[in-house]
């Protein structure tokens, strides 16, 4: 069985254009917005947010010219928030990853 690594390293594969990274950035909080709104029953925010997640994710794979990872499989519905939150992590603090990779090397 496949670890973690190798599904990141997978669905960064398929991740190239910036367009699509913002637009999953923007589009996979939005879908988890959505799903939590729906729960506690705020319908139309819930719903809106949930399609309109989709929807860029969606526009974002018709900008890279693939299809979204989770049509291989099922696991890449969890893998993709994880992903995201790894590159908005290393835009947001791109000296502590480099500071990471520096420590390993010694």
């Amino acid at each position: 069985m496949a670890d973690l690594a190798h599904y990141m390293n997978q669905y960064d594969h398929e991740h190239h254009s910036g367009w699509n990274k913002l637009l999953h950035g923007i589009g996979i909080p939005m879908i988890f917005a959505g799903i939590v709104l729906l729960v506690l029953r705020h319908w139309a925010w819930g719903g809106g947010s949930f399609v309109g997640g989709w929807v860029l994710l969606f526009l974002g794979h018709r900008v890279e010219g693939n299809k979204p990872a989770f049509f291989q499989g099922p696991i890449y519905l969890l893998v993709g928030p994880i992903w995201v939150a790894k590159e908005a992590w290393t835009f947001l603090f791109p000296g502590v990853v480099r500071g990471e990779a520096k420590e390993e090397k010694h």
